[in-house]
């Protein structure tokens, strides 16, 4: 059965995006970036939010702008042909290789780990991987660490009182200063 992952990067205080809703602060080196680059080689399915869908939407492009460096550009040669879903209550149409979940977060699991295919699914945006989590959806979670304390925003874990066990699958440290920590959830 396909493993749901929970991936992003959050600041050491534990948010994803800072109070003014910013996440300039998230903007990976070269060395992170690579990491990203490997992580998403394993992924079958992205499962993304509306906000992080239309972040995300830069990539759908981005093999046409000249300054791209080889790892960004591979990154656009992964992602674009990726199938995505987005679950969203305002959009109407996606582009690219998404398409917009026909049913609820749930329902739409169950359905991309009954069928066959390779690579895991992937959650990114807190407010979907928290409904992932309130339903004991996410098995693993993926953290990259940054040396910032941003003092409030979205949070990376849901605030939801509901004890979950770990246990740590892997870390690494990178050499400018961002750690990577994956946590399987305890069943």
């Amino acid at each position: 059965m396909r493993s749901v992952s929970y991936s992003m990067s959050v600041s050491l205080d534990g948010y994803i995006v800072g109070p003014d809703g910013g996440f300039d602060w998230s903007a990976p080196d070269e060395e992170v970036f690579r990491f990203w680059v490997d992580d998403i080689r394993g992924v079958g399915v992205h499962l993304l939010g509306r906000r992080l869908y239309e972040t995300m939407l830069y990539w759908e492009t981005a093999d046409q702008d000249p300054s791209l460096n080889d790892s960004e550009l591979e990154f656009a040669a992964l992602w674009n042909p990726l199938p995505k879903v987005v679950f969203s209550t305002t959009l109407s149409a996606v582009q690219g290789n998404a398409r917009l979940a026909s049913g609820s977060l749930a329902e739409e699991i169950e359905r991309l780990r009954a069928e066959p295919g390779e690579g895991d699914i992937a959650i990114g945006g807190a407010t979907l991987a928290a409904e992932a989590a309130a339903s004991g959806l996410i098995d693993e979670y993926q953290i990259v660490v940054y040396p910032v304390l941003v003092g409030g925003g979205i949070p990376f874990f849901p605030r939801d009182e509901r004890r979950v066990g770990l246990d740590l699958v892997e870390t690494r440290t990178f050499s400018s200063k961002f750690v990577y920590l994956r946590y399987r959830v305890a069943r």
